[in-house]
């Protein structure tokens, strides 16, 4: 098995997952309370990716981070830096492709909260911020959890999107569901079997983990 790919894989899952952690919990947040009408056009763009083929999400960020990509211009003249083939590039594709798993775990804990604990911590005169510290992470923390483990679970096991997106570079953004797939094509099916065998047991802890969790949550 390649541990430099291994290495690659659980850097990027890590990132993408705190990420994710930042910026989807105040979207989710969001979608969860707010009553604006057209709220359905932002949730049908955030579980895009879940009907979207990666190959096309990965051919979009592509163009998108190319040359002559507004992204890509972007970050050539901020940081002068290319983002295709590059470590930069997938994290940001992987980032995309992974929000539903982010955020629609997060959104559904926050909906199924009782509003009325959050309404008396404000009567009692608990700031916005402090409410959503002391109060609604607490409650929420069984699907914020699951969203966080899914992110990670999924990020693993991304192939189109990475590879559209970054290639087979090795050190670089070859990671190890990219790295199963070079070697099946080496017809080097020993090495590719105990890759393989390692995200299978990976995925069904995962699996385990998520579901204790959610038994966890309708208990509470």
């Amino acid at each position: 098995m390649e541990w430099g790919a291994v290495w690659l894989t659980m850097r990027l899952a890590t990132i993408v997952t705190a990420i994710l952690f930042l910026l989807g919990l105040p979207l989710a947040y969001w979608l969860a309370m707010t009553r604006w009408r057209c709220r359905f056009l932002i949730e049908a763009i955030v579980a895009l990716p879940l009907v979207l083929p990666p190959t096309v999400l990965g051919f979009y960020l592509l163009l998108a981070m190319g040359p002559h990509g507004p992204l890509g211009q972007m970050a050539d003249r901020m940081f002068g830096m290319r983002l295709p083939f590059s470590f930069t590039g997938i994290l940001i594709g992987a980032v995309l492709f992974n929000l539903p798993f982010a955020v629609r775990p997060f959104s559904a804990a926050f909906s199924g909260m009782n509003r009325q604990l959050i309404e008396a911590s404000w009567c009692l005169g608990v700031s916005r911020f402090e409410t959503f510290r002391r109060v609604t992470l607490p409650l929420c923390w069984p699907g914020i959890l699951t969203g966080l483990i899914l992110t990670f679970a999924h990020t693993v096991g991304e192939f189109g999107v990475v590879l559209m997106v970054g290639g087979n570079i090795p050190g670089v953004t070859r990671t190890l569901s990219i790295s199963i797939y070079d070697s099946v094509q080496g017809l080097d099916y020993a090495s590719a079997g105990k890759a393989a065998s390692v995200l299978l047991a990976f995925s069904l802890i995962v699996l385990c983990v998520t579901q204790w969790f959610g038994q966890r949550g309708e208990a509470t």
